[in-house]
């Protein structure tokens, strides 16, 4: 038998992957969540041997409450459901520690197989999810991202170096190489394209 939380946003396809999975497999639906919000309260409530949740929900996205499940739960089985994994997404939920990448259109029976494969200690990424996922590189370094992620909340350059504990001119040197690589004029443009192509 192998519990779960099931969050997605989308009613339909929560209520037929909580109907359908008991009945392709040995599941128990322990909780289901409409957001990342009460997908992390479920979580640390029920504690499922798996966490079934969709990447992109409103507030609180997938992964944003799998970073905050993994601050209570580090070991935490996950499996996350995607539409389209966007550039990028792949390589941030795998850093997170997810398990699993499903696509949404996935039939359920294959789902319950990929459910009770992580619960076995494996782990699990659809073909066509990882294939999507590396059609696009992401040109910008791990300092860069982090630069533009700090822009984007609206900080000054004095304040971005503050935060990362940076020299202005070191944050100076990453937001013109942001901006280069993403071909806009100023640092929140390149921060907005950034964040348009999941490079954040």
């Amino acid at each position: 038998m192998t519990t779960i939380v099931l969050a997605d946003d989308e009613v339909l396809l929560r209520t037929a992957l909580a109907a359908l999975l008991p009945i392709e497999g040995d599941i128990t639906v322990l909780a289901e969540a409409s957001d990342g919000r009460s997908a992390v309260a479920a979580t640390l409530q029920h504690r499922p041997d798996v966490l079934v949740i969709d990447l992109e929900m409103p507030g609180v996205d997938g992964l944003g409450a799998v970073a905050e499940i993994r601050r209570t739960l580090p070991e935490q089985v996950i499996l996350m459901l995607t539409r389209h994994a966007r550039p990028g997404v792949l390589r941030k939920a795998l850093k997170l520690g997810v398990q699993g990448f499903v696509s949404k259109s996935a039939e359920p029976a294959h789902i319950t197989s990929v459910i009770a494969a992580l619960h076995a200690g494996r782990r699990w990424i659809d073909p066509d999810v990882s294939a999507r996922a590396v059609t696009e590189d992401n040109p910008l370094t791990d300092r860069e991202a982090d630069v533009l992620r700090v822009t984007g909340e609206g900080y000054s350059v004095t304040d971005i170096a503050a935060r990362l504990h940076l020299a202005p001119g070191t944050v100076r040197n990453y937001l013109s190489n942001a901006m280069r690589k993403t071909q806009t004029r100023t640092r929140h443009e390149a921060a907005r394209y950034a964040r348009e192509h999941d490079w954040l």
